[in-house]
């Protein structure tokens, strides 16, 4: 399992990846910042292990 992270260009935020592979897009949780993230922000390597092994990084 590997752990992920993005981090919001307009505010530092850190988002985990895994929770973008479960929602697809979240609206920042940065104060203040309303900036939308989505899967398809992360870099495509990143993609593709988490498409790849989706049981892992299931959300309960």
């Amino acid at each position: 399992m590997r752990i992920e992270t993005y981090t919001c260009p307009d505010c530092g935020t850190v988002i985990a990846g895994n929770v973008l592979l479960v929602e697809r897009a979240i609206t920042c949780p940065g104060l203040d910042c309303d900036r939308v993230h989505e899967f398809a922000d992360l870099p495509e390597d990143t993609q593709g292990h988490y498409e790849e092994n989706r049981d892992a990084y299931q959300m309960d």
